[in-house]
């Protein structure tokens, strides 16, 4: 797509690269001016799509350990970069789509699809259909990249240290049982995209922070962490879900005191995680012998 910017931002890390990948797929507020021009909705409805500040959350952790962050430039509600490319609603589309079963998700029945339906409150986006050249523009020029960027970070952390691991970052809104509720998931689709231990040194590092920590539900992890995780070839994927009124005010997306805190949160973690990963079985390593 002519002249537009490229579809991510990228803080490197050290180098040799450490064991750990940070990754943001969300939280990016920019929106090409011919979406703006042609959508329904105002600026301010569209980003009530956005897990906003996440990149800034978890930066300084990635500064302090020079960990690499990628994070996603373009607003989610024009690409969700936590979907696999198929998950295309046809409904959208002007032209045929050849079938694929992605495009019988759940997420693209609830229109969260790769190409969003609808943004937050389930407010349409559109007025009419899209043509397939449109949405094959916006994979090949952000989504592509994107997962293209990030496998090789993970490869260069695995080829270094024989493991990586990808801590995927999302913010999540507040459930209506706040007084008990979680406030923050951990998702590693049900055991099968990171080690177990891993996961525990992740929950403790939170329940450590007096958070209340729950695994799987209601976010197991998307397109991100099935994608990229694979623990029998080294790398292991986990989904962070944050509950974002501890660090923002949903309302007028701006951050609140409570920021700071859970930004050294997430520093203490990526300081736990080598440990934890120097823990971890090989069991690759094993078979190559």
């Amino acid at each position: 797509m002519s002249g537009l910017a490229p579809g991510f931002t990228l803080r490197p890390g050290s180098t040799p690269p450490g064991p750990v990948v940070l990754a943001s797929p969300h939280s990016g507020r920019e929106y090409p001016a011919a979406f703006l021009a042609a959508t329904r909705l105002t600026l301010a409805q569209l980003r009530r799509a956005e897990d906003a500040f996440v990149a800034e959350l978890i930066e300084p952790a990635a500064a302090a350990h020079r960990v690499p962050l990628i994070a996603a430039r373009y607003g989610r509600s024009w690409l969700d970069l936590n979907r696999a490319a198929a998950e295309v609603d046809p409904a959208m589309v002007v032209d045929p789509l050849d079938s694929d079963p992605a495009q019988a998700s759940e997420r693209v029945a609830a229109g969260l699809g790769v190409i969003p339906r609808v943004a937050a409150q389930g407010l349409d986006i559109y007025a009419g259909r899209l043509r397939q050249s449109e949405i094959e523009a916006r994979l090949a020029a952000v989504h592509v990249p994107y997962h293209a960027a990030l496998a090789a970070l993970l490869d260069a952390a695995r080829r270094e240290h024989g493991c990586a691991v990808l801590i995927d970052c999302h913010s999540m809104p507040t459930p209506a049982t706040a007084g008990s509720a979680p406030q923050v998931v951990l998702g590693d689709r049900f055991g099968t995209t990171a080690d177990p231990s891993l996961v525990t040194a992740i929950e403790r590092v939170f329940t450590g922070a007096g958070l209340r920590v729950a695994r799987n539900a209601p976010y197991a992890g998307g397109y991100t962490t099935t994608h990229h995780g694979a623990p029998l070839a080294g790398v292991h994927a986990v989904q962070v879900e944050i509950d974002r009124a501890l660090y923002m005010d949903p309302a007028r997306l701006v951050r609140h005191a409570g920021f700071d805190r859970i930004a050294a949160v997430f520093t203490t973690l990526v300081a736990a995680l080598p440990v934890a990963v120097a823990a971890l079985p090989r069991p690759w390593a094993c078979a190559a012998e």
